[in-house]
């Protein structure tokens, strides 16, 4: 030490401090185990789809580890719904002007699988996903202006939608497809499934409520809320149930995609007998979709699978 050192004051942290100092540090330990987790910044060169989860009431995107996304060969019998969905989906990765996208209709009939199949197709030309649940969608504003500014384009997946009477979730969705002064960025677009056309429930009642006026027909305003919701979207795909050929087909469709087989020879014992426990199954379940056409394919690959391996089925 030189003479300036000695110059320099000393100070000493007395035992009383240094035991309030040892407790603030244990206190902010306690503390940060309660606090939500700071938001990660996504790559989005890694990262194919990300779900907006709110941990503590905090947004975040949460890339999604294990996707579930089915071939887009393996959805058939929806060919009509598929090329424009692709040709709209084209068009968004190319910058073109393209619709925000409704899918409703039956059940099981594939909608939110069309969906998810898209992200393993276009991945490499910068397609990304993230989804949004119905609760969440008051978030809309935040998270497209997190993905503005992102490369790549992006989906917004609002699965399995639907509104209550007297909901107001609907709302933001309704100001983000086309009403709010601030649009949607152009490299997102928002893409929902249900199981209703107009995404609300329609009562016989409201019915009541149209005026005829010289032959002019005027819904009431019940229903004219609830169609202004649907109509936001551009491009509307309806889905309806299947008869029993094109059941069939996508059963023999989903055996093939699944490691069994073509699933298509009709001469076949084996396919024969497929069929008829396919039928059988969609019986059992109550009607003939996309679904059930999976399920039954999983299990009937699964049960040979097994009998392969010197197993009891």
């Amino acid at each position: 030490m030189n003479d300036e050192d000695d110059d320099l004051p000393s100070y000493q942290i007395s035992p009383e401090l240094a035991l309030l100092i040892a407790r603030a540090n244990d206190l902010l330990i306690r503390l940060d185990a309660w606090l939500p987790p700071a938001p990660q910044r996504v790559d989005w060169r890694a990262t194919l789809a990300c779900r907006w989860r709110k941990p503590m009431g905090r947004g975040m995107l949460a890339p999604v580890a294990t996707l579930n996304c089915p071939p887009w060969d393996a959805l058939t019998g929806i060919d009509e719904q598929k090329a424009v969905l692709d040709r709209n989906i084209r068009q968004f990765l190319k910058g073109l002007p393209a619709n925000n996208m409704l899918l409703a209709g039956s059940r099981g009939c594939g909608k939110s699988s069309l969906i998810k199949a898209l992200l393993p197709r276009y991945a490499r030309k910068g397609l990304r996903l993230v989804e949004v649940d119905r609760d969440d969608l008051v978030d809309l504003p935040e998270i497209t202006d997190r993905l503005a500014e992102q490369p790549g384009r992006f989906i917004l997946f609002a699965d399995d939608l639907s509104f209550e009477p007297g909901d107001a979730a609907y709302k933001p969705l309704k100001a983000a497809l086309d009403g709010s002064i601030a649009g949607l960025p152009a490299n997102v677009l928002i893409c929902a499934t249900s199981n209703r056309r107009h995404l609300m429930p329609e009562f016989f009642a409201e019915n009541e409520a149209t005026l005829h006026l010289g032959g002019e027909v005027r819904p009431g305003e019940s229903t004219e809320e609830k169609i202004s919701l649907s109509d936001r979207f551009g491009l509307v795909l309806t889905f309806y149930p299947f008869n029993q050929d094109d059941y069939l087909a996508i059963v023999a469709g989903w055996v093939a995609a699944l490691g069994g087989g073509k699933g298509n020879d009709v001469g076949n014992e084996a396919d024969r007998a497929m069929r008829v426990e396919a039928l059988r199954w969609a019986i059992q379940r109550g009607g003939r979709s996309g679904r059930v056409a999976q399920q039954f394919a999983r299990d009937w690959v699964g049960r040979r699978g097994l009998r392969g391996k010197g197993n009891k089925a």
